[in-house]
């Protein structure tokens, strides 16, 4: 009888299923809402080369714009990368051209909110490494005071999801934009947002995290954002990226 019940406890603790998210005993308890000062908007290899290729690719380009002039107007960092940009080119016009100014590196070791907002703007980084999450973005999103990023890009079960793994695993909270995330096979998409959920990396839309970051009708950049949450509406009349499929 003891070796049975042992058994049945072994059999039951194999079916619990892991809490969503589920971190490192110690590690911040998720998911957190989105806060300005402590958000970054991470745009992941949206570049020339992959026009051709990505399935829905104008869609993204489109609506990733939308989500960089909102973090522009709200004063979130925007973090953008480029994958070996000699072979696949740089971050395409639309979005390059709508970036924030250029800023340094935030100072090390201040992650004051104050000294967020001051160093909000938009950085660019080259990289080979698959994943965002290279050194030099790291520690940038440590010197903002990041605890929170919203993730776009392409391609979703390649460079998306090792940038969202990456970042789990150091404790930060990853909102992924299913409207603003492609890769060249709409079933690699489906399969990686299926996986992006389960590894706990929060699924949003454009709209809605425009919203949350703008949080009140009497912010005074209302009007202005809410240009930018009709521009995405419009897109989104057209985009092959509303879907799961």
């Amino acid at each position: 009888r003891t070796r049975h019940a042992s058994s049945g406890a072994t059999r039951a603790r194999r079916s619990t299923p892991r809490p969503r998210g589920a971190m490192l005993a110690g590690a911040r308890p998720r998911l957190t809402r989105l806060a300005v000062a402590k958000t970054a908007l991470l745009v992941c290899d949206v570049q020339t080369r992959f026009a051709d290729v990505i399935f829905g690719f104008d869609s993204l380009v489109r609506t990733s714009a939308v989500l960089v002039k909102t973090a522009a107007k709200l004063d979130v960092p925007v973090v953008v990368t480029e994958q070996y940009p000699k072979a696949f080119q740089r971050t395409v016009p639309a979005i390059a051209d709508v970036l924030p100014p250029p800023v340094a590196a935030a100072p090390t070791g201040d992650s004051s909110s104050s000294s967020s907002a001051a160093a909000a703007g938009s950085r660019v980084f080259e990289k080979t490494k698959f994943s965002m999450c290279t050194d030099d973005v790291a520690a940038h999103l440590t010197a903002l005071g990041c605890e929170a990023v919203v993730l776009c890009g392409l391609e979703t079960h390649v460079c998306v999801l090792q940038t969202a793994l990456d970042l789990l695993e150091r404790g930060l909270d990853v909102v992924v934009c299913a409207d603003a995330v492609s890769s060249q096979r709409r079933f690699d998409r489906a399969v990686a947002l299926k996986r992006l959920d389960a590894a706990g990396a929060a699924l949003s839309t454009t709209e809605s995290v425009i919203f949350e970051l703008l949080g009140d009708k009497n912010h005074p950049k209302f009007k202005e954002v809410s240009a930018l949450v009709k521009e995405n509406q419009d897109i989104a009349k057209t985009s092959e990226l509303l879907t799961f499929e």
